[in-house]
């Protein structure tokens, strides 16, 4: 100890550094004594609570506004496919929901259309089916189309919200779209 003391460049005495060695083995004595396993897991345990409830507070607390749509295109021989999957995010539900899919060619001709509305989505939860679906046959699969998707909601706020999102397709014979509105806090 006298060492390390030494190193330090501190002026001292040998009575001193024999007090302080003391009080450090005191020291640890005391700390092994407090510290044992069975504490270091009621911590990590009590730390995982607690940042679990912070999650908990920032998903379904706070209020939030979070749509989103995603939209699959696929092609084939007998004609083109779109489906799609609204998602109500946030923390409040949303009303007043109406989405518009158009299927739209290089000329600006509708090939297809799909219509959707309720009058209310709840928070976390998913909308899809049969009324998000679009079945377009006859058309060229050797051709580019557009995607036109128009959705309005009133949010928890009670403010109207548009979205417009175009997706051109035709190259692949599947594509995925992910498409979401900006988070907006309440």
């Amino acid at each position: 100890m006298t060492g390390i003391i030494e190193k330090i460049n501190v002026g001292h005495n040998e009575e001193d550094a024999d007090v302080a060695y003391g009080i450090l083995e005191k020291l640890e004595d005391r700390a092994a004594a407090v510290v044992s396993p069975t504490r270091v897991i009621f911590a990590s345990i009590s730390a995982f609570i607690i940042l679990s409830s912070i999650f908990f507070v920032l998903t379904w607390a706070i209020p939030y506004d979070r749509v989103k749509l995603e939209v699959v295109y696929m092609q084939g021989g007998p004609g083109h496919v779109v489906l799609s999957e609204l998602e109500n995010a946030g923390s409040r539900e949303i009303s007043s929901v109406y989405l518009s899919m158009r299927f739209i060619d290089n000329d600006g001709n509708e090939h297809g259309r799909s219509d959707y509305s309720s009058n209310s989505i709840p928070a976390h939860s998913t909308v899809s089916g049969d009324n998000l679906e679009m079945l377009i046959s006859g058309l060229s699969v050797w051709e580019n189309y557009t995607i036109q998707i128009s959705l309005d909601y009133e949010n928890y706020a009670g403010e109207t919200r548009t979205e417009i999102w175009n997706h051109e397709v035709g190259e692949w014979t599947r594509e995925n779209f992910k498409n979401s509105v900006d988070y907006k806090f309440m």
